[in-house]
């Protein structure tokens, strides 16, 4: 069964599923996972824990001959297994054992990084989620970071006004850790109670970080303030000039080519992101006349030039040209000659 954070709780209020796999492209909330996970196994009985580090070499062997000693002794262990690399012929075979014939009084975790959609079309994650629980932690996505931030506060024993949850969002959006530090924070130097904007501004520092898709969402959304937001972060986190260029030209012939219905062989650009992205192109290219779209074009292409020397300009000022040009900035400035 697949699983998100969310619905773990219920999950583990009955009887303790024996084999789990957690993907995590948010830490935080994947180690909470994990640790409401551990702490179920404990309470069951599961008081022996061993941890090992599965990497392209490793001998799963190991994983084998672990398993039959456990279930030997009858003693109730939980077997950790962290993936450092995706598992080879043999790391498979022995992760769709584990999911669907579990030794006895044996509870395996196993715990990897991000999953891509290809990577879980395996036989190994298809266990999982078919014959135990498959819990896939993403990001959370910018509309929902809020309502998370505005529960844990609450939990904290804090009530904050609608202006101190939005700050708070902004000035740790895309870095939960930071998130609920600050949380922590708050609630030992204000104490229980109403918590406002001013006392955010005054004690919680701007940890943003934006990684880049979020820059072509927030384009593609024309969200103009929220577009040089993430630009000005992806600048200042030291991300690649030319990936952010390739990235947003990305966007922009995807809107070029967008259709209702994309005919057989269309670009994959057309196609990634899900249903989501899908519904923030249509907007844009609705938006955006052809002949805009093909300008910017033309703005990324001179920016191109400039990325490799043989024109003049500032690599980011061209960029945020280009950025806010998607977002919907009319008026913005010619583009500039040799």
């Amino acid at each position: 069964m697949r699983l998100v954070p969310e619905t773990l709780g219920r999950h583990l209020s009955g009887a303790l599923v024996p084999a789990w796999l957690i993907s995590a492209d948010e830490p935080l909330l994947a180690g909470e996972c994990a640790d409401a996970i551990r702490a179920k196994a404990r309470a069951e009985g599961y008081a022996n824990r061993q941890v090992v580090f599965a990497d392209r070499g490793f001998d799963w062997g190991v994983v084998e001959a672990e398993t039959r000693s456990l279930s030997l002794f009858a003693e109730r262990r939980l077997l950790e297994i962290r993936l450092t690399s995706k598992p080879l012929a043999d790391g498979a075979r022995v992760l769709v054992e584990l999911a669907t014939k579990p030794a006895p009084d044996l509870v395996v975790l196993v715990l990897t990084d991000k999953l891509e959609w290809a990577d879980k079309q395996a036989a190994w994650v298809k266990a999982f989620e078919t014959g135990a629980h498959f819990v896939d932690v993403e990001q959370l996505l910018t509309e929902q970071l809020p309502g998370w931030i505005e529960a844990r506060l609450r939990r904290a024993g804090l009530v904050p006004d609608a202006e101190a949850v939005a700050l708070l969002a902004e000035r740790c959006e895309g870095n939960l850790v930071s998130a609920h530090q600050e949380i922590e924070r708050l609630a030992l130097a204000c104490g229980p109670g109403p918590v406002d904007a001013h006392t955010v501004a005054e004690s919680v520092a701007d940890t943003a970080r934006f990684h880049l898709f979020q820059l072509g969402e927030a384009a593609l959304a024309g969200d103009l303030a929220r577009t040089v937001r993430v630009l000005d972060g992806l600048e200042a986190e030291g991300e690649g000039e030319v990936l952010v260029l390739w990235s947003l030209a990305e966007e922009i012939r995807a809107c070029l080519q967008w259709s209702p219905r994309p005919p057989q062989g269309a670009p994959k650009r057309l196609f990634r992101g899900g249903r989501r992205r899908q519904a923030l192109l249509e907007r844009a290219a609705r938006r955006l006349p052809r002949a805009r779209l093909r300008e910017l074009l033309l703005r990324a292409a001179h920016a191109d030039a400039v990325m490799k020397g043989a024109r003049r300009g500032d690599r980011w000022s061209e960029l945020r040209r280009l950025a806010t040009g998607l977002a919907g900035l009319e008026g913005w400035p010619a583009r500039a000659t040799r």
